[in-house]
C-alpha cells in the first residue's frame, strides 16, 4: 500500500438504541470517539418484523379525509 494516502483504521465504540455498547474498528473520527445509533436490527423494523403505523403530521388522517369516498357507490 502507498503510505499517506489511506485513512487510519482504528478502534470506536458503538451505542445501541437500547443502551448496549461494543467497540469495533473504523475510519470514522479519531480513536475512542462514540458512535450512537438511531437506527438499529434490535429496533428497525426491517430486521424485526413488525411494522408499525406512524401518523407523521397527520399525513394518514389526511389521505382518508381525501379519498375517504372513493370507490363507494349507494
Amino acid at each position: 500500500m502507498k503510505p499517506g494516502i489511506h485513512p487510519t483504521y482504528h478502534e470506536i465504540n458503538i451505542v445501541m438504541t437500547d443502551g448496549t455498547t461494543y467497540k469495533t474498528r473504523s475510519c470514522m473520527g479519531k480513536a475512542g470517539d462514540t458512535l450512537r445509533l438511531d437506527i438499529d436490527p434490535k429496533s428497525h423494523p426491517a430486521w424485526t418484523g413488525v411494522q408499525r403505523m406512524m401518523d407523521t403530521g397527520g399525513q394518514v388522517a389526511k389521505f382518508n379525509k381525501r379519498f375517504a369516498g372513493l370507490g363507494v357507490k349507494s
